[in-house]
């Protein structure tokens, strides 16, 4: 028991800070992905094959832009827009500088998350709305987005949760956060007691979003 106390006011502060940091470079993150990321989804998905304004050269072309910016390992893409991050940022370390590269990883995979749910739609109840008149902007924001809204939920989690493990990466180049206390003192000073903290404190991470994840979108599907 008093190692356990002694351990915690050696690296309590170190923890909460990096804790902090993580959740901020998450939200900030998350928040500015959606931003970005559920435009290009909704365009996707109503200039796709069959959809409301099929538009097959638009959406071959964004599609493929799309993949390319998935198909970059993050690790790689993090230190490939440093030059941008620092326009962007003032900066290229720090959690601020972070969010950045976050960003621009995650839109990608948030734009197919969002046109994978708004393709899971029953196609009658969008018949229903055109048949009755609805306009393009009434279809896409009145029905398809509040009908996916638990499957948008559940990709919000999932989205939080991979850029989670993102964070960690930027950890590597200078990004904050627990994946730098991790590769400082876990990696460099070879201290295993800190790795382990780090770990836990990632893993009931994930675990929370993930079950506020779930929670949340039953509480909304059942509504």
């Amino acid at each position: 028991m008093n190692l356990l106390i002694e351990y915690f006011q050696s690296y309590g502060d170190l923890y909460i800070e990096g804790t902090v940091a993580t959740l901020y470079m998450v939200f900030m993150s998350t928040l500015f992905a959606y931003i970005f990321g559920v435009p290009l989804g909704i365009l996707l998905t109503v200039t796709g094959p069959g959809s409301l304004v099929p538009r097959p050269v638009f959406n071959s072309v964004l599609g493929t832009i799309v993949n390319i910016g998935r198909s970059i390992p993050f690790i790689i893409l993090i230190v490939a827009l440093i030059p941008f991050t620092r326009l962007v940022a003032g900066t290229s370390l720090g959690p601020r500088a972070s969010v950045v590269a976050l960003v621009v990883g995650a839109v990608p995979f948030v734009a197919r998350l969002i046109e994978a749910s708004l393709k899971e739609l029953n196609p009658g109840v969008i018949e229903a709305a055109e048949s009755m008149g609805a306009s393009m902007p009434k279809l896409v924001l009145g029905v398809m987005l509040p009908e996916a809204l638990p499957s948008l939920i559940r990709g919000v989690a999932l989205t939080a949760i991979t850029l989670v493990g993102y964070s960690a990466m930027a950890g590597a180049v200078g990004g904050g956060g627990l994946g730098d206390i991790a590769i400082r003192y876990g990696y460099h000073r070879y201290q295993s007691d800190v790795m382990i903290g780090t770990l836990i404190l990632l893993v009931l991470m994930v675990q929370i979003i993930q079950m506020a994840g779930n929670v949340l979108a039953r509480f909304v599907d059942r509504g």
